[in-house]
């Protein structure tokens, strides 16, 4: 009987820490909120970066055949080419949230000019040449959504395609343009028809190859040879009416050992505003990971051979974890340089946690005065040459931080930007200084989140 249990209760053992294990919640040490401001200034530069693509991006080949009655003609086989788009307008394009699904975009009353080389054949003739086509009425609807890979990429779907185009002509060049252009009319219908039965497709297949590039982002980053930032999706994105949140792990690792560090992250709310295109919220755990990551690698390690402290250590049995709780008041100076946050530690004041007794002690006056020496000549400058090289932040490509503000919240760092997209520009910094953060008591002192 005894020997039938065992196995029973293992298992069960087994279950309730696979369902302990699953229903522990991870928080994020990065979360960012794209706002609608932000889907509005992305349909002015869509257009920019559509522009810039389609000049490089050919169409797929558009091949059929018809018949000329009025000529005579029993078919015409005809082939277009090298299609590329010259210009276009969308002038009432948009994009909003759908709440738990994605984005969805929305254009109508659009044009386009297109450039091709054709091909006729028929029984009668053979020819090539050159046409441009105008294309109106160009209407278009859809929802990307948005989820997350096993591996912590953002992923992409088109869902709910609708594509159509109201008219087309065809206006051919060339010696014999006039009679070409004489039976364009018959050609337009079905050139408008393979080219709605194209559109989708097409638009699909660009998510695809976007949904590809995702997959490759680098959610692991190299920060240093000391350590690695983990950037990965902790979950999918969360979508309501007026934004899109999206939950970063945020962690630094050491470069040699991918395990988390021994303290969790803390759930954070980001405030209720919609004023700027981005927020950026970087949790306390960020930047408690960044310490313990570069002190696990070695990176602060430093040599004390003064035989005064050794002697100062052997006649107080305290130690030094008592005595360094609550000593030092600490100035960080942040700046937006790029797409990296740079800080810089200053030292304000420094002084032990004694009684005021004690404190007339020329021992401890020397022991005091000793420690502010080694942080302020030795410990921040070899911080501050690793601060300097900045925590990157996730932005989209080429595009820019603008009218950036951070606040120290409570927990977390809040940095609140619009968005510039320009093929290459030169960034202004932004210069920001918070002063009280006890970063050796490992204390976040910032106000409460609206």
């Amino acid at each position: 009987m005894c020997t039938k249990t065992i196995p029973v209760l293992w298992g069960c053992f087994l279950l309730w820490n696979l369902y302990v294990s699953s229903s522990q919640t991870i928080y994020p040490g990065i979360k960012a909120r794209i706002t609608q401001r932000a889907l509005d200034y992305g349909v002015q530069a869509g257009m920019k970066m559509i522009e810039q693509m389609l000049k490089e991006k050919k169409l797929p080949d558009l091949s059929g055949s018809e018949s000329l009655e009025f000529l005579k003609v029993d078919y015409v086989n005809y082939n277009f080419s090298n299609i590329k788009i010259s210009a276009f307008s969308f002038p009432n394009t948009s994009l909003a949230f759908v709440p738990g699904v994605g984005i969805k975009a929305l254009t109508n009353h659009g044009t386009a000019n297109i450039s091709t080389d054709w091909g006729f054949e028929s029984p009668l003739f053979q020819d090539t040449g050159g046409a441009d086509l105008f294309l109106s009425g160009v209407y278009f609807t859809g929802i990307i959504i948005l989820t997350r890979n096993d591996f912590g990429h953002p992923t992409l779907k088109l869902q709910d395609c609708y594509a159509q185009l109201s008219h087309a002509h065809v206006s051919f060049s060339g010696e014999l343009s006039v009679l070409y252009n004489s039976f364009a009319e018959p050609m337009e219908k079905p050139i408008l028809k393979n080219l709605n039965e194209m559109l989708c497709p097409i638009i699909a297949s660009e998510v695809k190859a976007l949904n590809a590039n995702l997959s490759t982002l680098e959610v692991l980053t190299k920060i240093d040879n000391y350590t690695l930032l983990d950037y990965s999706l902790i979950s999918s994105p969360e979508i309501t009416e007026n934004y899109l949140d999206l939950n970063l792990k945020g962690v630094f690792y050491p470069l040699e050992n991918l395990t988390d560090p021994p303290f969790s992250p803390v759930p954070f709310v980001l405030p209720e505003r919609s004023n700027s295109m981005l927020y950026i919220g970087i949790a306390e755990y960020f930047f408690k990971s960044a310490s313990f990551a570069h002190f696990t690698a070695g990176v602060f390690n430093v040599t004390l051979s003064t035989e005064e402290i050794s002697n100062h250590f052997v006649q107080n049995s305290q130690g030094l974890g008592n005595v360094l709780s609550r000593v030092a008041s600490t100035s960080v100076g942040l700046v937006i340089l790029g797409q990296r946050l740079v800080c810089s530690l200053s030292l304000n004041r420094f002084r032990l946690a004694l009684p005021e007794s004690n404190r007339s002690n020329i021992e401890v006056l020397r022991f005091e005065n000793i420690l502010s020496s080694i942080l302020h000549f030795g410990v921040l400058p070899l911080a501050n040459a690793k601060l300097q090289q900045g925590f990157p932040l996730s932005n989209p490509h080429k595009f820019l931080f603008v009218n950036s503000d951070i606040e120290v919240l409570e927990g977390f760092l809040l940095i609140s930007t619009d968005l510039k997209y320009e093929t290459s520009s030169k960034q202004q910094p932004s210069f920001h200084v918070w002063e009280g953060l006890n970063l050796i008591s490992r204390q976040w002192r910032g106000k409460s989140a609206p």
